[in-house]
């Protein structure tokens, strides 16, 4: 059975993604569809970015995900489909693809040419162009068939954490901000790591906090810390399941979670010293 998952930012309170789902059954009753998320901020690229990148390697190869973020038609737009690790992409040719895979090359991109006329019919792309796009590869089709290959899809620079030699300070940033209030930078294990190897010592300040101990994993924090019930709202940092450098409160939520608690906001800097 062919899998479309289907990441947006309209949310749910609108018909939008219920006309989604209608669409594809329309054409294909047998499809399977999953939702990775509807609650993207508007816009939101780097975010979906992020949620996209971490979802799709867990679905099996030849799946479709069709990419809702920013995706109102232009006409001076394209809309492709991008093949990556042997999953379809389909989205706006407005950089997104570009966050997503900053470090793949994709194995093919395509240009959208289903049908001629989309420059003057299209009122919602994600129906009139993504749905019979994503149902076509679903039904084994070529994506030549649907597109005309090409070789350059708009690229946007995801924001990479530098090293201040003459400091001996990473600077990093907020990219994300989960759920749970759990605060993401860009600051990657590896990137840390290989600075790190000549100090012994480091800093991890954010605000008015200091943090000297990064911790490999949520339950490390709870085996740290004997009687957990006093840790509650205590702050730490991981590597989380991205081996990215996250800032957590322990058993924290949005009430009480890192962003109402450390008062930070999507880029705003993250710094780590070392001596």
């Amino acid at each position: 059975m062919s899998i479309i998952t289907l990441t947006s930012d309209f949310g749910n309170l609108d018909y939008r993604v219920a006309a989604l789902k209608g669409s594809i059954l329309s054409l294909n009753q047998k499809v399977n569809i999953v939702d990775i998320t509807h609650d993207i901020q508007a816009f939101n690229l780097v975010q979906t970015s992020y949620i996209v990148r971490n979802a799709y390697k867990h679905f099996p190869k030849g799946t479709i995900h069709i990419l809702s973020v920013d995706s109102f038609q232009h006409k001076s737009r394209k809309n492709i489909v991008y093949k990556s690790a042997g999953h379809y992409f389909i989205a706006a040719d407005n950089g997104l693809l570009s966050l997503i895979f900053f470090d793949i090359k994709p194995e093919a991109m395509y240009e959208i040419t289903l049908n001629n006329r989309f420059d003057d019919v299209v009122s919602f792309t994600s129906m009139d162009v993504f749905v019979p796009a994503a149902v076509h590869l679903a039904n084994g089709g070529l994506p030549e068939v649907i597109g005309r290959k090409i070789e350059h899809a708009k690229q946007l620079l995801f924001p990479k954490p530098v090293y201040n030699e003459s400091e001996k300070m990473i600077i990093g940033e907020v990219t994300y901000i989960d759920n749970f209030g759990n605060i993401i930078s860009n600051i990657g294990k590896e990137f840390f790591e290989g600075i790190g190897k000549g100090y012994e010592n480091f800093r991890i300040k954010f605000r008015n906090l200091a943090l000297s101990k990064v911790f490999s994993s949520h339950t490390e924090v709870v085996s740290d810390w004997d009687r957990e019930t006093e840790f509650h709202g205590q702050s730490a940092a991981i590597f989380n399941d991205s081996q990215l450098l996250e800032l957590t409160i322990y058993k924290g939520s949005k009430k009480n979670g890192a962003k109402s608690l450390f008062g930070m906001n999507v880029g705003e800097k993250i710094y780590i010293e070392f001596s």
